[in-house]
């Protein structure tokens, strides 16, 4: 039966307050647990990931929201432990920070091997429904070749925008993985 007198809601983004819903702490409010941008459980290399999200005039996007959903250094998902983290980005800089492990590749749904990635959300003004890609490592370069999400990006600058490179100055290992939103440089994104 179809009711014809019900419209659709509007859709909505997600606003200049996104942190009230999905950081509360980072917005100022006090909360029983705080904001934790790090993933728990996880068996595997400690790493840290970090980068700035930015707009279409490449000024950083100060008030994103990213999650990061992911499987543990043997490439597995263990029902017990989420490799699921929340971080947002700094509210001065525009960087994101996220303390985590280096994934292990795990089988696509043909059986392909993928490299070893992870799964990025991005919640942000003006976006009304999240976005979602991936990151890969650089240091991945042959499992980054053979993989079977990578292959069907169509443009080799659009895979480029999906690694993340190994900070050579930093003192723990720490993936670099700017998110470009749109543009010329726009990273590529995942209608899923």
């Amino acid at each position: 039966m179809v009711v014809e007198y019900l419209k659709e809601t509007p859709s909505q983004t997600a606003g200049p307050y996104v942190h009230i819903g999905m950081a509360p702490a980072v917005a100022g409010l006090k909360v029983r647990t705080q904001d934790k941008p790090w993933v728990t459980g996880l068996k595997g290399e400690t790493i840290f990931i970090e980068g700035t999200v930015y707009d279409g005039d490449g000024e950083p996007v100060r008030d994103a929201v990213l999650e990061i959903w992911q499987a543990d250094g043997k490439g597995t998902f263990d029902k017990g432990q989420a490799g699921f983290a929340r971080a947002s980005c700094d509210l001065k800089t525009g960087l994101y920070r996220f303390e985590t492990v280096k994934p292990g590749g795990f089988a696509w749904r043909d059986g392909r091997m993928q490299a070893p990635h992870i799964t990025v959300y991005i919640f942000a003004r003006g976006i009304n429904l999240h976005l979602h890609t991936r990151l890969y490592f650089s240091d991945e370069e042959k499992a980054n070749s053979e993989d079977p999400v990578l292959k069907m990006v169509p443009s080799q600058a659009a895979r480029d925008s999906l690694v993340a490179c190994v900070d050579p100055d930093a003192k723990e290992k720490t993936y670099h993985f700017d998110i470009v939103l749109q543009g010329e440089r726009e990273t590529a994104f995942f209608d899923v």
